[in-house]
């Protein structure tokens, strides 16, 4: 860990160093020359394990989770790293810090731990921002997955089309690698689904409503959901125990992973089944009360709307929604989440997620200014509480009978940060006490 600090306070120095409009045009190169060195260093650690990369806007670490767990339900040694965690099997750890994919140093111990330990399959989560950084260089991939692809991480690529052919990278990469299976999984449904087709040898696509595998007698239900698959290996029953709509795409995504790989019908069945939860995502907090609180870490405009759109129609009673946006992030995006949340909800809390550097009033009035727009008026369905204890404690408190909750933005996150760095955080246990107390427990 040491190794890691010396050198994210090297780079500060250097960063500082180098002037701003210089920095983002070099900074590639850096992170390059960091992958030449410590794969060279370290033997090259990635070597003989197959990776399969997964990327995409949202349901990246779920659609991990459920490849991960169809993997083992096969017999194969399999490794994981993701946003959430990472391990082997089932020695799975928490993961700390905001960051999907790790620092080189950090990477390189985590592949040399893998390869140790005999790890035939990787699983990894792969960042937009990594590939543009080239901080994936010595991973051999042999499978690219894209889940799909939305309005994110713009202030960082300054476009959309940039943002998209970051992505598109990933592919590049894997179909570069002679010895992997050139193999990419796409989401048909998505517009940018060509893009990622163009880039690889071998496309094999999926979707909810075209593609070379789509389901069948799809049955959604608050616990989750159901499909069939026919292929010519046979007809597949899937059974998904994470809800949401959003989640029948993801363990398509990594059904089709699995059909292409030839694994056995029952196999895949069984890896998904497997999957009971995934931390952050869609966490129910029950302490016997009688409304509803989920946390969960939809933080785009994308995967608002798709949470909202299957939540309301289940909902007996009001939807209150809390969220916040990362300071210094994609500005433009907040409005969009504001208005979404106020069509859609029924009150809205707006507080702090990680204000960073920037001041925590501006954020909340660039939401409130999209909530306003979607229909809500401030003191009577619109509420802005900065800190976020309080605000979850106001939310909860506002439930009634057949209410729910919904805490958004931060999910699996251990962290809160604000311009005096990072402070220990954990929306589950905190959205536990809110609801304790409501009851007076």
């Amino acid at each position: 860990m040491s190794s890691i600090i010396k050198l994210m306070s090297f780079r500060t120095t250097v960063k500082k160093a180098i002037p701003k409009g210089v920095f983002p045009a070099i900074e590639p190169y850096g992170h390059l020359g960091e992958g030449v060195l410590f794969n060279t260093l370290n033997g090259f650690p990635g070597k003989g394990m197959k990776v399969i990369g997964v990327t995409g806007t949202n349901g990246k670490t779920s659609t991990c989770f459920m490849i991960h767990h169809m993997l083992r339900a096969a017999g194969y040694k399999t490794g994981l790293m993701t946003t959430v965690a990472y391990g082997i099997d089932e020695d799975i750890r928490q993961q700390v810090h905001h960051m999907t994919s790790q620092p080189m140093p950090e990477l390189m111990r985590r592949l040399k731990w893998m390869k140790s330990q005999g790890v035939e399959w990787l699983i990894l989560e792969t960042t937009s921002q990594a590939l543009a950084q080239n901080r994936t260089w010595g991973v051999p991939y042999s499978v690219a997955v894209m889940t799909n692809l939305t309005h994110e991480h713009i202030t960082y690529h300054g476009t959309f089309e940039k943002y998209r052919t970051a992505k598109v990278k990933l592919f590049r990469i894997t179909n570069k690698n002679r010895k992997g299976l050139q193999l990419g999984i796409i989401n048909a449904d998505d517009p940018s689904a060509k893009y990622f087709a163009e880039a690889i040898a071998k496309p094999v696509t999926y979707g909810l409503k075209k593609g070379d595998i789509t389901p069948e007698q799809v049955k959604i239900m608050p616990t989750g959901s159901t499909y069939t698959i026919k292929t010519p290996v046979g007809e597949l029953h899937i059974t998904c125990h994470i809800p949401g709509s959003f989640n029948v795409e993801n363990s398509l995504a990594a059904v089709t992973v699995g059909l292409s790989l030839g694994l056995k019908p029952a196999d895949i069945e069984k890896g998904i089944a497997s999957l009971q939860s995934v931390e952050g995502r869609m966490v129910s907090i029950d302490e016997g009360q009688d409304f509803s609180v989920i946390v969960d870490y939809a933080h785009t405009p994308d995967s608002f709307e798709k949470l909202f759109k299957d939540l309301k129609p289940m909902v007996k009673g009001k939807i209150i929604v809390l969220f916040g946006s990362l300071g210094g992030g994609d500005k433009t995006k907040r409005a969009l989440q504001g208005e979404l949340a106020g069509q859609y909800a029924d009150e809205v809390v707006v507080c702090q997620e990680d204000d960073r550097n920037e001041k925590p009033e501006s954020i909340m009035n660039d939401i409130a200014n999209g909530v306003e727009k979607g229909g809500k008026i401030r003191g009577k369905d619109l509420f802005l509480i900065h800190d976020r204890t309080e605000a979850i404690q106001f939310a909860v408190d506002r439930a009634g009978k057949n209410d729910t909750v919904l805490l958004l933005g931060k999910g699996h996150e251990k962290t809160l940060e604000d311009a005096e760095g990072e402070h220990p955080w954990d929306e589950v246990a905190t959205a536990h006490a809110a609801v304790k107390k409501r009851l007076g427990k």
